[in-house]
């Protein structure tokens, strides 16, 4: 039957009830799925403003669309492809528009613990020993080009396997360990002074 050949969906009853124009049932998804998607806009976009506005276009977007959600994908991966596709070109509009250079964030960024993981729990020792690094490592990121960008934030970040990555973006597995490696070898060689200094 149709429901043996969809992916293992976690959301599916509170999918059903959303499509059906129960709104509190989206807001539970949206509540279960905000803050990583916040993590994801705002490692992208280096600006608190610019990810609440992109969040309420994420949000609308994936409700308007929500009667073409055919289960092909879990709703996960789906409002992920939602996010990823607009913040991407949101990106691409804000520099041709403006100018704007991404390895220049507003400062606040540059403390924000959210730009790293917007579940951190504060614990004052371990804070106090890597704050300097981690202001670095923040750096450091909106460095790298937006493609390795949104693999490093999907994968170290928020801790996605590498299907799950190349199925968002639409890419292969083989691609996104290419990406990541790439990533990787920019943070390290942009942090080596820091953590030779301190570890």
């Amino acid at each position: 039957m149709f429901r043996t050949s969809r992916p293992n969906d976690p959301d599916e009853e509170w999918v059903a009830r959303a499509r059906e124009g129960d709104t509190r049932a989206f807001d539970a998804l949206i509540l279960k799925y905000g803050d990583k998607l916040y993590g994801l806009v705002y490692n992208m976009t280096g600006h608190k403003e610019d990810t609440h506005d992109l969040l309420q276009e994420i949000f609308s977007r994936a409700y308007q669309s929500l009667r073409k959600f055919r289960g092909n994908s879990t709703f996960y991966t789906w409002i992920y492809q939602i996010a990823t596709n607009l913040t991407l070109n949101y990106l691409k509009k804000r520099k041709r528009r403006s100018g704007v250079s991404l390895d220049d964030p507003e400062s606040a960024i540059q403390q924000d613990p959210a730009l790293v993981d917007t579940t951190h729990e504060a614990n004052p020792e371990r804070q106090s020993h890597l704050h300097e690094l981690q202001k670095k490592l923040n750096a450091a990121m909106m460095k790298l080009s937006e493609p390795h960008r949104m693999v490093v934030t999907m994968y170290d970040i928020q801790g996605m396997p590498h299907g799950e990555i190349a199925k968002i973006l639409g890419t292969s597995e083989g691609t996104v360990r290419s990406r990541l490696h790439y990533a990787h070898l920019q943070l390290q060689s942009a942090l080596q002074d820091s953590w030779d200094e301190r570890f």
